[in-house]
Parts: structure tokens; sequence; C-alpha cells
């Protein structure tokens, strides 16, 4: 029994062996006939599909059961807004080649979408044989090639003495920007809203009327409207010559407009510190600085044919102002706006008075500028007003003025009290 034994495990031992070879043989055999690429392609499968399963993309994911519910995680604090940002990656789509469309140069001018040139030929069309040619010659060389009007007017009479741009002088009318704000001065002193003295408040200073005409500074202007109120201001300004004719058998003359109520864009604020609303023609600014500077006389601007008209001619009268009495009251911001403020372009040796505006309306910018001179024995009114771009502004306007005063001195034209 034991011999069997012994000779059944010699057997199994045998048979045991023999297999273990057999294997180590047939393993060596295959390993020498699998070539090395196959094993590296069989790793790189295998990778993939481990990865493929780790990061999710299972096409079948698997199902939660129905009677159970899926387990709630609260999220660790901080991690909230991480998770915000984190988004998913999208495959990279190749980029197509963009053929750059051919560049159209703009059909306005250069710096914003102005649709008034900036330079024109200003004089085209007009006729000059009743105007004083020594003012239309100061009046056209100090515009240059700008686009815009000069009107001169002597303030003692209401004649037209040159008249630049014809078409644009008789035209619909333009917003006035901030020279409305003289007749606002004008009318908040009549109804008593405001004394010569009356300071407001703004961030850091109290400004008077005088500071605030130098600088035309928009707040005072808009507090003092609204203080005055539409109907207020209405009455003054259509006293003033808003909203009619200025001149007197103009050929094309225009008269502007004045708003029925206040706008609909900041009210009776921007009425008064801008003009919104308001169409005012040269012409009407220059019979109103007339009233100014001779003491408030609103004459109908009369503007002669030909030599024979000006020899004939006689001052007509529209109606006389009650404003004697804050002429000097005005005329000290109207006279800073010139030394210091914003219309120090039109500086010159004598004294100057007058008020800038600049604003834009309809895709253009306004560049205005009423003035009289105070100096000499001979009155005159200036008004400038540019269209166009960005040097259309009321400073350029004021410059221009000035130049057709320090022509016009040069030549003595203040000094000599004959009329032409």
């Amino acid at each position: 029994m034991v011999g069997d034994n012994r000779n059944l495990a010699a057997s199994a031992g045998s048979r045991f062996a023999l297999w273990h070879r057999s294997s180590t043989c047939l393993m060596k055999s295959m390993m020498n006939r699998v070539p090395a690429v196959f094993v590296l392609r069989s790793l790189c499968f295998a990778g993939v599909c481990g990865l493929a399963a780790w990061t999710g993309w299972s096409a079948v994911p698997k199902p939660v059961p129905p009677h159970k519910s899926a387990p709630m995680r609260k999220p660790i604090a901080g991690h909230a807004a991480l998770l915000k940002t984190v988004t998913p990656v999208r495959a990279l789509t190749p980029i197509k080649p963009v053929r750059k469309a051919p560049i159209v140069p703009p059909a306005v001018i250069a710096g914003g979408p102005w649709t008034e040139p900036t330079y024109a030929d200003s004089t085209a069309g007009d006729r000059v044989d009743g105007e004083d040619l020594a003012i239309r010659r100061a009046a056209v060389e100090a515009l240059g090639s700008f686009n815009g009007s000069v009107v001169a007017v002597d303030p003692t009479t209401g004649r037209v003495l040159a008249m630049v741009n014809q078409k644009l002088v008789t035209s619909s009318g333009f917003q006035p920007c901030s020279t409305v704000k003289v007749s606002v001065a004008l009318a908040g002193l009549n109804a008593k809203v405001i004394q010569p003295e009356t300071k407001y408040r703004l961030p850091g200073i109290r400004m008077d009327l005088t500071y605030a005409l130098a600088r035309s500074n928009n707040y005072y202007f808009s507090t003092l409207g609204q203080k005055l109120g539409f109907e207020k201001f209405s009455y003054y300004a259509h006293l003033l010559g808003y909203g009619e004719r200025a001149g007197l058998n103009i050929p094309g003359e225009q008269p502007g407009r004045f708003p029925t109520s206040a706008p609909r864009n900041g009210g009776v604020g921007m009425l008064t510190s801008f003009g919104e609303e308001i169409e005012q023609t040269p012409l009407q600014l220059a019979a109103l600085m007339s009233a100014i500077a001779n003491g408030g006389t609103l004459y109908y601007l009369q503007y002669p044919a030909n030599q024979d008209e000006v020899r004939n001619f006689v001052p007509r009268v529209k109606r006389r102002l009650d404003i004697a009495g804050m002429i000097p009251v005005i005329e000290p911001g109207m006279r800073g706006a010139v030394e210091f403020g914003t219309a120090h372009r039109a500086a010159d040796d004598g004294d100057i008075a007058g008020k800038t505006g600049t604003c834009t309306e309809n895709h253009a910018h306004l560049g205005w500028f009423g003035s009289f001179n105070e100096t000499g024995k001979r009155k005159l009114v200036v008004v400038v007003l540019l269209t166009g771009g960005k040097p259309s502004i009321g400073p350029m306007a004021a410059g221009i003025a000035g130049d057709v005063y320090r022509r016009l001195g040069d030549g003595n034209y203040f000094a000599d009290a004959t009329q032409r």
C-alpha cells in the first residue's frame, strides 16, 4: 500500500514536471513568434480603453435602481464657485481662411459721423453789390476754407454790412447751443428770478452770472431755466426775436423756430442751457447782439441790394426792449468770455463782448459766436456760424470773429466814424 502510494506520487510528480516543461517551452515559442509591435499595440489599445472607461465615455450610463435614490453629497466649502467656472472641452474645428473685404472709405469726413463738410467754398452764389467791401474782404479772409457764415451788422441802424454764405444765413436755422444763455440771462434778470449778485452752488464753488456766462456753465443756466419755467422763458425769448424773421424783405430768409412746449430731451433745463429744439438763424443772433450793443433797440435787419439802396437807407425799428438796466449786468460776463473764458481766441487790443456756442445737431458739429466791439468810434456786430466736423466749435468761431476785428482794426475801420 505504501509502495503503491509512493508510485502514484512519483507518477504525478513526473506528469507535473512534464506539463511545466511543455508549458514553458510553449510560452518561449510564442514569445519568439509574436512581434514586439503587436505587443505594443495591444498595450496602447488596453490603455485607451481604460482611459475611456475612467473618463465616462461609456455610451450607456449605469442606471440607478428605481427603488433607490442617488446618493447626495454635500459640496466641499469653496468648491461651488470653482464648479461654475469649469466648462466642458469641445473638439476644435478646422478654421476656414477669412477673406478680407476691400476697405471702402467712409462717405462722410474723418473723425465722426458728420454729414456736413468741414470745408467748402462759402462764398458761392453770394451777391455783394450792396455790401461794405472792406468788411466783406475781412470776413472772407478770416473764414478761409471753413464751411460757415459770417454776418456783420451796424448795430446803430440795423444795416447788414456783409453776409458771407447767404444761403446758409437765410436757411431754416440751427440749434443755438450756448448762445441761448444770453437770452436766458436777460429773461432771468427781467423776471427778477436772479439778481446781479445771485450765486448758485456748484461742487466746490459758488458761481455768479458773470462767471457762468464767461465759462458757459450749463448747470447754472439749467437751474435758472427751471426757476423761470417754460412759459416765462418762452415769453421773453419771443420778445428777443426767436421764432420770427429778423430781417426786412431779405430774400429767402426763414423765421427759425421756437418750441411750443418744453423739450422731451431734458425739459426746460436743456432748453435754457443748450437751446434744445430751438432753430436760430445767424440773422436772429445778429439782431439780438445789435440790441445789446445799442442799449435795447431791436432793429429790422436790412440788406441793401445795391449802392442806390445804401445811399437811401432808412433804419426801421421793430421794437424797443426794456433791457438797458440789464446790459451792464451781462456785459462783464460776455467780456469775460473773450478775456478768460470760452471765446479767448477772439481776444484783441480793443474790448470785444460775445458768447460762444458748441453742440452737435443732425450729425454735424455747430460752432457759434455772437459778438460786438466796445471801443472806437464805430460799433460793429460780428456773428460766425461754423458747421461740419470737429473743428466746427464755438472757440474756433470766436477766433474767426476776432480775426475780422483785427483785420478791420489794422485798416483803421473803427477810428473812422464816416458811414460807407
